[in-house]
């Protein structure tokens, strides 16, 4: 039980001092493996047997296509979409930014696909209607956190790979919440749109009717590739047609489909670069994931898990107290980790305790699914919101203000209404038969 604690104390400091992800956690299990007489060599077989997972492999994959989907210019076509319905009102491009960041979830998996592809395109015409800087950079950060909410969610199926859950299930359980999310992002906008957007600023475009038809007509048309990549990825995995890992192989091959014969922004050139940045990072997170996952293993077979459920069965019967003890620690771990690592390292060891209170695995994967969401826009960590202010060219003291304010007014009551409403993340899932 000691060594437990100061292993546990030991990771934070490593986490806290800013060490490399990988190196935490390498440094934390062998501090288990000489002190606590683990069996390093079944316990990297074991990890190595899990790293082979068919499931895992679609988090590569969707990596792959979240960065085709930038260097193709799908994002480009979308925006133009989304401008055609909202871009006339005062809070029009705000409406852009936070549409297109969900529609891109839906393609990409990923929270980091919406800063790299939209921020670029999108700040610099908010901030030339109006939008203080760092709001514009602050709503499009906060707006990207939808790519792990909107299925597929690369953070999802790992929490299904690591739990055992069913992966579809994790992907409904958070749709309720991004719906929520949406609608909450867009208020905020629309009220303080109003602030920084003059009547003047507003696009009125002198069209005849033939000729604002024929617009439409070709932004729609060129726009339909882009939009059918959800329908085809979505459709085949709630029809049966194919797998995640499947449907990660297909968002894949879709987009060098339209990056080559339908926008023909893809060439050899752009594509090996893809392939090598898509490389770098998903080896880094790999070998993360992989130390993180004999850690975890770890923890679990020195009974971690049932520890935790004797201490808090011992303290408290109150599920409500459980659940927003539940809700800090995972903000917590947010605030120090990104979402996959967390999911790897805390849903093997949390799930038991919140079976034990009557929280299904469907429910936690939408609360730390949430809380995690969270935790990327919130320092230390705030992998999202760094990533903005570089991609925006931003300061902190810029971009944190307005971050705060969707944090208070958006994501706090998303996350309180996915923890104590169950059937925010249950209703879905139980409608198509997978609870």
């Amino acid at each position: 039980m000691v060594n437990l604690v100061i292993d546990i104390i030991l990771l934070l400091v490593l986490l806290l001092l800013g060490v490399p992800l990988p190196y935490c956690f390498a440094g934390a299990l062998g501090y288990m493996v000489i002190f606590e007489d683990i069996n390093v060599m079944s316990l990297a077989t074991w990890g190595m047997s899990q790293m082979i997972s068919l499931t895992l492999v679609a988090g590569p994959i969707f990596i792959l296509a979240g960065t085709l989907i930038n260097t193709t210019k799908i994002c480009d076509k979308l925006l133009d979409i989304a401008n055609l319905f909202v871009g006339k009102m005062k809070s029009g491009i705000g409406f852009v930014a936070i549409l297109t960041c969900g529609f891109l979830g839906a393609i990409s998996g990923s929270s980091f696909t919406g800063v790299s592809a939209v921020g670029p395109a999108l700040h610099p015409k908010m901030v030339e209607m109006g939008y203080p800087k760092g709001y514009a950079a602050s709503l499009i950060c906060s707006s990207t956190i939808l790519g792990i909410l909107i299925p597929p969610s690369v953070t999802m199926i790992t929490y299904g790979w690591v739990t055992g859950t069913s992966v579809l299930a994790c992907f409904l359980s958070t749709v309720m919440p991004a719906i929520v999310l949406i609608i909450l992002l867009g208020i905020i906008n629309a009220i303080d749109a109003k602030k920084f957007v003059s009547e003047d600023k507003v696009l009125h475009e002198n069209m005849n009717p033939s000729e604002k038809k024929a617009k439409i007509k070709k932004v729609i048309w060129t726009g339909i590739p882009g939009l059918i990549m959800p329908i085809i990825i979505l459709g085949g995995i709630y029809g049966g047609v194919f797998t995640p890992t499947e449907a990660a192989a297909v968002a894949t091959f879709v987009c060098i489909v339209i990056g080559v014969f339908c926008y023909r922004t893809l060439h050899p050139k752009n594509y090996f670069s893809s392939l090598k940045s898509s490389a770098s990072s998903i080896g880094a997170i790999m070998m993360m994931i992989f130390f993180c996952l004999m850690l975890s293993q770890t923890y679990v077979l020195l009974k971690l898990p049932e520890m935790l459920v004797n201490l808090f069965m011992g303290f408290t019967d109150n599920k409500i107290f459980v659940l927003l003890f539940l809700n800090v620690f995972l903000l917590f771990v947010g605030m120090i980790v990104n979402d996959s690592t967390a999911i790897v390292l805390c849903a093997p060891l949390l799930l038991p305790l919140c079976q034990a209170y009557g929280v299904s695995g469907v429910q936690l994967a939408a609360i730390m699914c949430v809380n995690l969401g969270f935790g990327g826009l919130t320092p230390p960590y705030a992998s999202v919101l760094y990533l903005g202010m570089r991609v925006c060219d931003t300061k902190f003291e810029e971009i944190m203000p307005p971050t705060i304010k969707f944090l208070l007014c958006a994501y706090f009551p998303v996350t309180l209404l996915t923890t104590y409403i169950s059937g925010m993340s249950t209703w879905l899932p139980t409608l198509f038969g997978l609870m």
